[in-house]
């Protein structure tokens, strides 16, 4: 450790200790005013780590900055005489300084300095996304198995995790559809870094949240625009409308996937004649199909997810089969 200066006799003026902090989420340079006016008026600023990303800019902006690890005991002599220090703290936080200011702090025997911690920088929502593509671009490069993916072969696992998140939402279990909304997420990030390596047509991850930030103003003109809407109607009226102006299709059912189940599907096919004012009966026909058809048309009609209604009663069976499962082992 760098050896600043000596104790403090106890006559001198305590000071102040300045612990200054900044996010690497966000580009280095851009701190706070209240940080900017700190670090000038400091009569000292010192930093442990000589290549901390906040240096450069620090120095340009005329502000020296000492490379220097000080003990406790030798930064609270660097404050004697009403002295300001501030320590531009690395990515762990100084936690060795801090513990060692507490310790002498708790002897009793020392007149400490004011101890501050101020945020030169913090996370806006969302920053943690950016640790995520950070992560995921690492284990991208680096994972024998992450680094073989393919679009096609991560396909199954993006259906895998939607329904373990519509089963955690069903259930209401908080801590699980954090973790779920989670897998999901990964996913997205996952084919957006993989998309990043085709030769021809490459995007990226902010590419897609460019897409959509851009669809969901212009599918919004009562938030974004000067339309209005009054009513949850209105809003979907704004949107169907916005939507068939920008795919252009020939027919209300293009882009309803046929892969999804068969009580979705036939439900999804209901709403969108239902929607465009199309009086089309259904088709007549005998078996189980076309009973299931009827049933999902009847229940989106009267506003009841077909689908949804039948996992809930799936459940139901569930726990009536474990029941009696538990039943037969008592006898």
């Amino acid at each position: 450790m760098n050896a600043i200066s000596s104790a403090p006799g106890p006559e001198a003026a305590p000071g102040r200790i300045v612990l200054l902090t900044t996010s690497h989420r966000v580009a280095p340079g851009l701190l706070s005013w209240p940080a900017w006016q700190l670090l000038h008026a400091a009569d000292r600023v010192l930093c442990a780590d000589g290549a901390h990303p906040q240096l450069p800019y620090l120095r340009e902006a005329g502000i020296p900055v000492e490379e220097a690890s000080p003990a406790a005991e030798d930064l609270v002599g660097a404050c004697a005489g009403g002295r300001t220090v501030v320590v531009v703290a690395t990515g762990e936080g100084e936690p060795a300084l801090t513990d060692g200011l507490a310790r002498l702090a708790g002897t009793g025997r020392v007149r400490m300095p004011e101890l501050e911690l101020l945020p030169a920088s913090y996370d806006l929502p969302g920053a943690r996304l950016l640790d995520l593509v950070q992560v995921m671009d690492r284990i991208r490069a680096e994972c024998p198995w992450s680094s073989r993916q393919t679009h096609k072969g991560l396909a199954k696992y993006g259906i895998e995790e939607a329904y373990e998140l519509v089963e955690a939402i069903e259930e209401g279990d908080r801590d699980e559809l954090r973790e779920e909304l989670g897998d999901v997420l990964l996913q997205v990030v996952f084919h957006a870094r993989i998309a990043e390596e085709h030769p021809e047509q490459p995007f990226s991850v902010d590419d897609v949240a460019g897409g959509i930030v851009a669809k969901l103003i212009h599918r919004h003109p009562h938030v974004f625009g000067e339309e209005t809407a009054a009513t949850p109607e209105d809003v979907k009226a704004h949107w169907l409308r916005t939507k068939a102006e920008e795919k252009r299709r020939s027919s209300v059912t293009d882009g309803v996937p046929l892969g999804q189940p068969g009580l979705a599907l036939a439900a999804k096919l209901a709403s969108r004649a239902r929607t465009a004012g199309l009086d089309v009966p259904l088709p007549a026909g005998e078996g189980i199909g076309y009973e299931l058809l009827a049933l999902a048309a009847r229940a989106e009609e009267s506003g009841t997810d077909p689908e949804a209604a039948l996992r809930a009663a799936a459940r139901v069976y569930r726990d009536a089969i474990r029941a009696a499962e538990g039943a037969g082992n008592e006898s």
